[in-house]
This record gives structure tokens, C-alpha cells and sequence, in this order.
């Protein structure tokens, strides 16, 4: 049995068409990027691997042409989710993958726009199976809102974060990850849904799961209901703190553009 079908649940997670699912790549410097891709799917054909569509993903195919290493992490509205790593395998340009990706529901009926390409992806491990309960959400979002002025304090002289940006992070009502380059060079995905502004440039949040080590790179991201999508790059400080030194857009007009 391979280490997808191993794991209740996460076969039919990752071929829900809306299931939320979170790609992290990492630079050659190991600087770590995270952001949503709906289209990741699992291949018919073969084992353990999954692919999804270059669509939007600069800076992710980027670092992937750099560093083949990759984090993955799925969670249903029910908020049972999995961490995976694993390595792309290759870019294929046409092939079934490719024209699974073309007739998906998010390109079949758009006819200015289509993939470049299909990653392959081949999973190397499912590192973490988890089931968050609404009372835990509601209770790490407010000890991490208690924390926010120590860690505004711990974080001051970060970049100011827009105003939009920080409004959509400060939801409940949203999915949110952080991820960072583990001990063992694969990026590091963890649900961080108590993840919230502290301040105009720092952010806060308070896991119950993994953490990255104090002093380590991070990348968050926040996917609310609206499907509107902001990236946080920064500093972990410790004690939930995260000092925030670039923010990108996750859509129009610029997707993956820089605002802070």
C-alpha cells in the first residue's frame, strides 16, 4: 500500500476539487515560499506521485528549478489535514497530466489562459495527519491575540504591512500556514490558523503542533473564504513572534507581486 493510501482520508482530500491545498518550495538559500495550489492532484497511474498545473506559480517553479525538495500540506473544511514531503520528479509539457490539468473546472471553460506545464511530484513522506476541533481554533486565536503586543515589541523595525493584507491575516475565518526549512532540508508545512497581526509589522500565532527553530525563515499564508490570498515572509522570533520583512499578493492586480 503506498504512504498516501496509508493515511485515511487523504486520497479523497487531495482529489477534492476544493479541498485547500498549500505547496511550500524553498530557495537554493533555503529562504522558504508558500502558497495555494488547488490543482494538486493524485495520478491515476502511479503510486505516490501527485501533479498539478504551473499556473501563477513564479516563484514556486522558480525555487523548484533551483531546489527539487517540497512540503505539502491539505486540509478539509473539516479541518483534518496531512503534511507531506517530496520531491518534483520533472515537467511534462503535454501527456495525460498535462491535458488533466487543461480540462480541470479551473481552465476548461477559459479560453485566454492554460498551464505552461505539469509538475510531477513524486511524495517522499506524509510527515504529520492532524484533526484541529473548532474550540481549539477559537482558543489558539485568542491566546495568540493576548501575545500580540509582546510580539509587536519583539518585532519592531519589520516592513509595515498594508492594511489589506492585514485585515485578511487577522480573519478567523481562514485557513493559514506557516512553513520554514526543516532540520532535514525538505520545507516544513504547519496549519497555523491562530495566526494573526501584531501590530503594523509583525505577526503572531500560537501553535500547538511544530515549530520552527528561533531565528529561522518563515513563510505564511493566509486563504480566506473569498479565495483572496496574501503571502508573509519574516523572521521567527520565538514565543509565537514573527518579524515580518516582505508581503506579497496572492491575486490581481499582480499575483505574487510585492506590496510591502
Amino acid at each position: 500500500m503506498s504512504l498516501v493510501q496509508q493515511m485515511p482520508g487523504l486520497l479523497d482530500a487531495l482529489n477534492g476539487a476544493m479541498t485547500p491545498k498549500f505547496l511550500a518550495t524553498r530557495s537554493a538559500a533555503g529562504v522558504p515560499n508558500v502558497v495555494p495550489v488547488v490543482s494538486l492532484l493524485p495520478a491515476a497511474d502511479a503510486a505516490d506521485t501527485l501533479f498539478f498545473g504551473n499556473f501563477l506559480l513564479r516563484k514556486s517553479i522558480r525555487n523548484l528549478k533551483e531546489d527539487a525538495r517540497l512540503g505539502i500540506l491539505v486540509m478539509t473544511q473539516e479541518l483534518q489535514g496531512w503534511a507531506l514531503t517530496g520531491d518534483l520528479v520533472e515537467f511534462q509539457r503535454s501527456g495525460p497530466y498535462y491535458e488533466a490539468q487543461m480540462a480541470s473546472p479551473l481552465l476548461r471553460y477559459n479560453a485566454y489562459t492554460g498551464i505552461r506545464d505539469a509538475g510531477v511530484i513524486r511524495v517522499r513522506a506524509v510527515e504529520a495527519a492532524f484533526r484541529i476541533s473548532r474550540l481549539q481554533v477559537v482558543w489558539g486565536f485568542l491566546l495568540a491575540r493576548l501575545a500580540a503586543g509582546r510580539a509587536a515589541r519583539a518585532a519592531a523595525g519589520g516592513v509595515t504591512m498594508p492594511l489589506a493584507a492585514r485585515r485578511e491575516l487577522g480573519r478567523m475565518a481562514a485557513l493559514k500556514v506557516l512553513a520554514w526549512t526543516g532540520d532535514d532540508g525538505y520545507p516544513t508545512v504547519a496549519p497555523a490558523l491562530s495566526l494573526q497581526p501584531a501590530g503594523a509589522s509583525a505577526l503572531v500565532c500560537r501553535n500547538a503542533g511544530r515549530l520552527p527553530a528561533n531565528g529561522a525563515a518563515v513563510a505564511a499564508n493566509v486563504l480566506t473564504l473569498d479565495a483572496i490570498s496574501y503571502q508573509a515572509k519574516g523572521r521567527w522570533l520565538g514565543d509565537g513572534a514573527i518579524a515580518v520583512q516582505e508581503v506579497y499578493a496572492g491575486g490581481p492586480p499582480i499575483p505574487g507581486g510585492r506590496v510591502a
